[in-house]
């Protein structure tokens, strides 16, 4: 391993792939490039900062007996939806709820890295220079860094255009502790729609359970606005009491938080001919729902089994086109106020088989079943809603 110290004579490295950013997407390509047995490939990971530790909690669903079994905190065959309505209990065969935490991810991209030899560089990434054969790195002074045939660059990035309409998934969790049995172990709760409702936008609670003594309890808004400390603290508090835990004979071990892009804006995930961009800023994160490590997961193994393969490093689309249309009309439908929050998520649990809407929501369900899945929506309100992103749509391209 390249330290930051020592290297500066040997700049800029030479490399067939560089991974710029070590966050979730760059690890899972590394643990991808071992586990699909890729060799004889330089590889550089630019980032000022090494992974490590638990600094992030990825939930997901997907068939059990995965490279990734091993390294779960927990996983659940049956999740709650609650609603002030009722409470329905999912059974996801054959699929399952899965927690994966991200200090092994980051372990194991660590080992994936020791395994292909890989050059790590501690400083920032700046400018990437594509002359369509190569790739130069740059640090933000203009320095070279490294040179590279292909290049993966898994940083934050905005959509290459402002959405039509752009709000946020915000949220707090705090993994509490007990000293007796408090939660239940057997069931993950998915989504608790009883939390007191924003004015614009939709708020949720959840609970996943490593064990009968510790869980992950989080209270997550989507919508256009953060809010401050005090109210993520006073959200949590008022999800706690609704679960009847009593806060007072809990430990809070840690806090999670996170701001994720909910938006109809376009991301650009291939800027230039030998620049790929992962993660969020490649556009792996769903518009209507804010999840992303699924995305992530199925175009690392795309990137690994392409070099394996000789060829180049360039994974699908995260989503289908429709599924980016069907988003932009469920974000303008939720943003105007057609309907309302709870009320399209209720429709889209009670009229569809668990298994379809866990699919939808991951981005891989058939035509025919997103059709099914557009026929549990209210028709009028998002009748209203495809008419007006059809309409926003054309005044966009009038404009450019």
């Amino acid at each position: 391993m390249w330290q930051r110290g020592l290297m500066h004579a040997s700049l800029p490295v030479d490399v067939d792939l560089a991974l710029v950013g070590g966050g979730g997407a760059a690890s899972l390509v590394l643990a991808a490039l071992d586990r699909h047995g890729v060799t004889g490939l330089r590889v550089a990971v630019v980032d000022p900062v090494h992974k490590r530790g638990q600094d992030r909690t990825w939930a997901f669903w997907g068939l059990p007996g995965d490279d990734l079994d091993p390294l779960l905190s927990a996983s659940w065959s049956q999740v709650d939806v609650v609603t002030p309505a009722g409470r329905r209990v999912l059974t996801l065969d054959p699929l399952r709820y899965a927690m994966l935490r991200s200090a092994p991810v980051y372990d194991r991209a660590a080992e994936a890295e020791r395994r292909l030899d890989a050059v790590r560089i501690s400083v920032p990434a700046g400018e990437l220079r594509d002359d369509g054969e190569r790739v130069t790195v740059r640090d933000p002074d203009g320095r070279d860094l490294v040179r590279a045939g292909w290049v993966l660059d898994s940083r934050p990035r905005r959509p290459k255009r402002p959405g039509r309409t752009s709000w946020l998934q915000h949220f707090r969790g705090w993994w509490l502790a007990a000293d007796r049995p408090t939660f239940d172990p057997q069931r993950a709760v998915l989504m608790d729609f009883r939390t007191p409702q924003p004015q614009r936008g939709v708020s949720f609670g959840y609970v996943l359970p490593v064990d009968d003594r510790f869980a992950l309890v989080e209270y997550t808004e989507f919508g256009p606005e953060l809010l401050d400390d005090a109210g993520y603290d006073a959200a949590l508090r008022g999800y706690a009491g609704l679960l009847g835990l009593d806060l007072t004979a809990l430990r809070v071990r840690e806090v999670e938080d996170g701001v994720i892009p909910m938006t109809d804006g376009p991301f650009e995930s291939r800027p230039s001919p030998r620049v790929v961009r992962l993660g969020t800023g490649g556009g792996a994160t769903r518009p209507s729902t804010g999840f992303t490590f699924s995305a992530m997961l199925r175009q690392a193994d795309q990137v690994a089994l392409a070099l394996a393969a000789g060829r180049p490093p360039v994974p699908a689309p995260a989503y289908p086109g429709r599924h980016l249309w069907m988003d932009a009309v469920a974000l303008r439908a939720l943003d105007r106020g057609h309907v309302g929050g709870v009320e399209f998520f209720e429709r889209l649990f009670d009229r569809n088989p668990p298994e379809r809407v866990l699919r939808f929501l991951d981005g891989v369900t058939s035509p025919a079943e997103d059709l099914a899945v557009m026929r549990s929506s209210p028709l009028l309100p998002m009748t209203g809603a495809v008419l007006g992103d059809a309409a926003g749509r054309l005044r966009a391209r009038l404009r450019r």
